[in-house]
């Protein structure tokens, strides 16, 4: 059984969303806030988190920033007066997997829970883990973790490490806007297109020694990006 955790300040909705996930078949779970959510997330495995923008004191695009860094589980975002595309966009980019505006029915928001769920990505179930490498930089699938020789870990959120992931597996081959942006899992709309060049901007930031010149994420024009340097591929068998 599916479990979901539903964050939300507003204790109707929550309870509302709570009762009716419940009764599709879904093990659900509710806090209010982020000490919360952490408290659940470390004694618990979590399959999908939908998270309100409106929290009160806390803003909710942060919660998704720290949890799409740490967490495979796909982000519902809802949210009652954050509409604006640029919010959307945003909450996209940080790696939300869809974009709820209240109000909403039910049926809908199941709808997108199911859909969010088949979406769900499968690396850290394989018993094949790979360990990616190029120039000094080394990508562990399993951990999450990307890091450069003589320097400290750098911060991936999901997006940006399910896009790096997509480069890795076919370096030196052109990929297209339209991949990347499946790959990134923020392809909801058209209107996010331009999303991935925020993304290719933000990694270039991180892996690149000039971000304005760069060696490793090349632009094709008019056909997408290129990740432009050999790359090794090391895969770790778990025992058993």
């Amino acid at each position: 059984m599916k479990h979901i955790l539903i964050v939300d300040d507003d204790s109707k909705l929550r309870t509302l969303l709570i009762d009716y996930l419940s009764q599709h078949a879904f093990r659900v779970s509710g806090v209010k806030d982020s000490q919360q959510l952490n408290q659940v997330l470390a004694t618990e495995n979590v399959d999908l988190v939908v998270v309100d923008l409106n929290l009160g004191h806390e803003d909710g695009l942060e919660i998704v920033r720290t949890l799409s860094a740490k967490s495979d589980a796909p982000i519902i975002i809802i949210s009652g007066d954050r509409l604006e595309e640029t919010d959307k966009v945003v909450g996209l980019e940080l790696g939300a997997a869809d974009y709820m505006t209240k109000p909403f029915g039910l049926r809908e928001f199941l709808a997108r829970v199911r859909a969010a769920l088949r979406v769900r990505p499968q690396a850290a179930d394989r018993k094949d883990q790979k360990v990616y490498s190029f120039l000094d930089w080394e990508l562990n699938v399993k951990r999450r973790q990307l890091m450069r020789a003589g320097a400290e870990e750098v911060k991936l959120t999901a997006a940006e490490f399910n896009l790096l992931t997509a480069f890795l597996d076919t370096p030196k081959q052109v990929l297209s806007r339209e991949q990347l942006l499946t790959a990134s899992r923020v392809h909801n709309e058209e209107i996010f297109d331009r999303s991935i060049d925020v993304l290719i901007l933000r990694l270039r930031r991180k892996l690149e020694e000039n971000p304005s010149n760069p060696k490793l994420i090349v632009t094709e024009r008019g056909a997408g990006y290129i990740f432009d340097i050999d790359v090794s591929v090391e895969e770790r068998r778990r025992p058993g």
